[in-house]
Formats: structure tokens, C-alpha cells, sequence
């Protein structure tokens, strides 16, 4: 992601709005269905309620994105709910964060799509975890047409990019023009 990216969102954190910390609703899904013990990632995290909930669950949390601000924000929230030592921010564009040698337990994304990224992701899945994505699909061009299509999910995806030893457990459209995934890694 170029740093203007990273500067903008920034900005948006440093904008005086106060985050919701909402937990996402895929987050919710996946905690229902269940997960082996271990790390998760919330990946293009912000000011997330999500990266919080898997840490009121006792569960470590990477809790990645390109904004140090968001992630301030984050880390003070986790500091004032007694969880910072389950939470680690980590400042880094998600087009070089390093996965590799990782087995984690549930990686979440919710409003970032990059097929890199996604590739990266479903390869950090430990046996027997999840991955919950959520992402535009191209029907937000019409409203805003100068959102990238490298962006935009295509047809089929991201279910149509998952390797053999993955199984779907859910994709729906959700308003507002997204697609949200739920996933299982099934290789052992």
C-alpha cells in the first residue's frame, strides 16, 4: 500500500471521531463456530473491536495494519480492558507482513482486499482454523466510481482462491455491496 495510504488513514484515526470498537459481525461468526487453541491476526485491524473480542477470549492477537494511529488507538483500549498482554500491534502494509512459519488459529480481514494478501493469509491457517474475510465487490463502483477495481472482489471469490484442503462454510453478499467468507483449513 503506498504511504499516501498510510497517511490517510492516519488521518482518519487522528480525526477526532472516537472508534465504536464494534465487534464485526464475520468475527461473531467465526467465534460460533469454533476455532483450535492458538494465534489469531485481525488483519487491517484499525481501531478494532474484533482484535478485542478474540482477546476477551483469553486468545493472543496480531493485530495488524499500515495506521500506527488506529493501532494507538487500539493498544489504549486494549490497556483500559486489562487485555494489552493478549493484544500485539503491529505496524506494517500487509503487502510485505511477513506470515511465513505461522499457524494461526483464525485470521480475519474485514474491508481490505488483495489477492497477495489473501494468498499469504489462507497459507498462515493453521490446521484446523479459520479464515473470515469481508470485502467490496465490484457492485461499489457504481456508487463510487473511483474505487479501484484491483480492490473489488471478482465472481466466485475469495471461495473461487481457496487451495484444495479448504472448505467453504459460508459466503453471502451482505449489504453495502460486500462478500463475506468463513473458511476452514481442513489439511492436518
Amino acid at each position: 500500500m503506498p504511504e499516501g495510504d498510510r497517511e490517510r488513514w492516519n488521518a482518519r484515526y487522528r480525526g477526532g471521531d472516537p472508534p465504536s470498537f464494534r465487534v464485526h459481525p464475520v468475527v461473531a461468526k467465526a467465534l460460533a463456530r469454533g476455532f483450535p487453541p492458538g494465534v489469531t491476526a485481525d488483519l487491517a485491524c484499525g481501531a478494532s473491536g474484533s482484535a478485542l473480542r478474540l482477546a476477551e477470549t483469553g486468545r493472543r492477537v496480531l493485530a495488524v495494519d499500515i495506521a500506527e494511529a488506529g493501532l494507538a488507538l487500539l493498544d489504549g483500549e486494549a490497556r483500559r480492558r486489562g487485555l494489552r498482554s493478549l493484544l500485539s500491534p503491529v505496524q506494517a502494509d500487509l503487502a510485505g507482513w511477513p506470515t511465513r512459519g505461522q499457524a494461526l488459529a483464525l485470521v480475519v480481514c474485514t474491508g481490505f482486499w488483495d489477492r497477495d494478501v489473501f494468498a499469504a493469509a489462507v497459507r498462515a491457517t493453521a490446521p484446523g482454523g479459520l479464515i473470515a474475510w469481508e470485502a467490496f465487490t465490484a457492485g461499489i463502483v457504481t456508487g463510487r466510481p473511483s474505487f479501484p477495481q484491483r480492490w473489488c472482489l471478482r465472481d466466485g471469490e475469495p471461495a473461487a482462491l481457496l487451495p484444495p484442503g479448504f472448505t467453504v462454510l459460508e459466503q453471502e453478499e451482505v449489504p453495502g455491496h460486500r462478500r463475506q467468507l468463513i473458511a476452514r483449513n481442513l489439511v492436518t
